[in-house]
């Protein structure tokens, strides 16, 4: 038996290759403070600041797995804001995406129920919260939002942005 002490280096070495970081979605809101954005360009857009938002859209999160508005039009460029409030007794989430991508996120979401996000274009809302997220949508299309967390895509909770020329 190799003792720890005998070799630090090597454990320090073991322990940064072996430790993994967890991901696990919890009963808090994941949002990202001020000034702390990931600017990644997406299909579906660009994360911004709070301060560029020209627009605010309320989304409902309800318990019967469905979003208030289920379809939101708007236009090529703008950035919104979009605050989502879960008006139910569990946890929800709000995640903008393609169908693709989030087809695929919530397969993930099965395997790996646990996982947590920090990405702009997610907001995880505990119930009776509310969360936001800003995002400019600078490609024409038709994209999605949904509830990735187990059982919530399965049953529906999803909806629908058009990206339309201005």
């Amino acid at each position: 038996m190799i003792k720890a002490k005998l070799f630090p280096g090597v454990v320090l070495a073991l322990a940064s290759v072996v430790a993994v970081p967890t991901w696990a979605h919890g009963n808090q809101n994941h949002g990202k403070p001020a000034g702390e954005i990931k600017l990644e360009q997406k299909d579906w857009g660009i994360g911004a600041p709070s301060s560029k938002a020209t627009r605010t859209i309320e989304v409902q999160m309800t318990d019967n797995m469905r979003f208030a508005p289920n379809r939101i039009d708007v236009k090529l460029g703008e950035t919104v804001r979009f605050v989502v409030v879960n008006a139910g007794k569990v946890m929800h989430e709000f995640v903008l995406g393609t169908k693709r991508e989030l087809d695929e996120h919530a397969a993930l979401m099965k395997k790996f129920p646990n996982m947590e996000h920090d990405e702009p274009y997610m907001a995880h809302v505990e119930p009776g919260k509310k969360g936001e997220i800003v995002w400019t949508f600078n490609r024409v299309g038709e994209f999605d939002f949904a509830c990735l967390l187990p059982g919530h895509y399965e049953a529906g909770m999803r909806g629908t942005i058009n990206v339309a020329k201005k």
